[in-house]
């Protein structure tokens, strides 16, 4: 490791000075390069930090010059099917037209303004249409950049919420296995160990509950012993689908009967619909397959269909009133640089009416069946374990004797394997999802599907 740093510093020292670089000890290439001839992954190397990527070790990032549809392109010329959307949030496809004109229409009408002390249309209109589309019961809109910080939003809002009426809650109450960003509070609510390990001690105090599983009360049952034991302020969950440990789904019967308990003590409910907003589920929002609808929504990844960040975090008019006073401290102090950014707006504005046309919802609907019969068929092979599927998400557990931790050698031989047919996906251990862009093509999924059978066969019970 310390060779290669002394390399990367060579390389850097000597870019710098104009003069030829070589990689040296550490590197395979021995040959001189201008940073002209370099490529996207050579370059890269030099000065990028990338997430979740331990440097030492991981395979060397993948150079993507062109992005159209569900399509990508690499520097090398070699075409991609992003399955994956990439990280779920390109919904309408790459380089989608109708999204580059609003924002290039509002690009050059108003950037950007500064959103304390000031508003503009396309933030009163975007929030005007997510209330109109959200459950009946989401009241308030603030905006913020991204799902992590959409979260830690909806935290601060449900502690700062008894904080403000006298009451001493501060515990919070999320599912084993979830998964809610990287922010401390967002974090704090998360369930997989290693992502959190190093920051335990500083961490806000969570009560982990089991995810529900059919036909067991383990979960309801847990849920109310953690309130009696503990007054928690808030109970956090992924509406339906558990993205990051690997799209675990579980029924809305089993979360309208939490959201019960949870309200019928004075529990504020937090539902992160980050990934399954916008349509992934089948529905407009996870939360519309509910009969009990959530205080607190997260949305944020395919606000804006892939194009520049935007999240925001909604509330019931309940929840805006506990911050309501001639008392400036039970203000909510919280806000981004970048908050309710007007070219945000106008895009989120422009993919919820690519969301609401016809042709999407029916693209839903296609992708959706044709989900269906393929876990239907890959249900009977031996290797395949809880094959599941809901909306334009599916999973199945491929059955194997090896390591499967969640950046595990198994799971890399997966992931290299698809890269090497074409198709980009990220497995999770042994756990193999897709999630793809709505406007794929029945050609571009029977692609997909027949990589992921190819792999089914070749991977089983190793």
């Amino acid at each position: 490791m310390e060779q290669a740093t002394r390399a990367n510093h060579l390389i850097r020292t000597r870019i710098q000075s104009g003069a030829r670089v070589g990689y040296g000890e550490g590197y395979n290439n021995q040959n001189n390069y201008t940073i002209e001839e370099m490529n996207l992954q050579q370059r890269d190397e030099l000065h990028l930090w990338h997430p979740y990527t331990q440097h030492q070790t991981a395979a060397k990032p993948l150079g993507i010059v062109k992005g159209k549809d569900a399509l990508l392109w690499g520097e090398d010329g070699k075409e991609y099917i992003d399955a994956i959307a990439s990280w779920w949030v390109n919904p309408y496809g790459h380089s989608n037209e109708r999204l580059a004109q609003a924002a290039y229409k509002q690009l050059t009408q108003l950037e950007h303004v500064l959103f304390g002390g000031f508003t503009h249309k396309p933030a009163v209109e975007l929030a005007e249409k997510l209330i109109s589309i959200l459950p009946k019961n989401q009241q308030k809109v603030f905006f913020s950049d991204n799902g992590s910080t959409a979260v830690e939003i909806a935290i601060k809002m449900a502690l700062q919420y008894f904080f403000n009426k006298g009451e001493k809650r501060f515990t919070v109450i999320a599912f084993e296995g979830a998964f809610h960003g990287d922010t401390f509070g967002a974090m704090a609510a998360s369930g997989i160990s290693f992502f959190t390990e190093a920051f335990q001690e500083h961490l806000l105090k969570v009560v982990r509950i089991p995810l529900p599983q059919k036909g067991s009360k383990a979960s309801a049952e847990a849920l109310r012993k953690a309130i009696a034991e503990h007054q928690p302020a808030a109970f956090i969950f992924e509406a339906l689908v558990q993205g990051a440990s690997g799209m675990q789904i579980y029924s809305p019967e089993d979360l309208d009967e939490l959201l019960s308990i949870a309200q019928t003590n004075g529990v504020i409910t937090i539902a992160d619909e980050v990934m399954t907003g916008f349509g992934r589920t089948g529905r407009t929002f996870a939360c519309d397959y509910l009969n009990h609808k959530p205080d607190i929504m997260c949305l944020s990844k395919a606000l804006t269909g892939g194009t520049i960040p935007l999240a925001v975090t909604t509330a019931t008019q309940r929840i805006f009133d506990g911050f309501y006073s001639d008392d400036v401290n039970k203000a909510l102090f919280h806000g981004h640089t970048f908050t309710a950014n007007p070219t945000g707006c106008a895009i989120a504005l422009e993919a919820i009416r690519i969301l609401e046309s016809e042709e999407m919802q029916q693209n839903l609907k296609r992708i959706a069946k044709r989900h269906q019969a393929f876990v239907a068929r890959i249900s009977q092979y031996a290797s395949v374990a809880n094959a599941r599927t809901l909306g334009v998400i599916l999973a199945f557990d491929l059955k194997t004797t090896q390591n499967t931790d969640y950046y595990g050698s198994f799971r890399d031989r997966l992931y290299n394997f698809f890269i090497s047919k074409g198709v980009i996906l990220r497995p999770v251990g042994n756990i193999i999802y897709i999630l793809p862009p709505y406007i794929i093509t029945d050609e571009q999924l029977d692609r997909v599907y027949e990589v992921l059978e190819e792999a089914i066969q070749l991977f089983s019970n190793q």
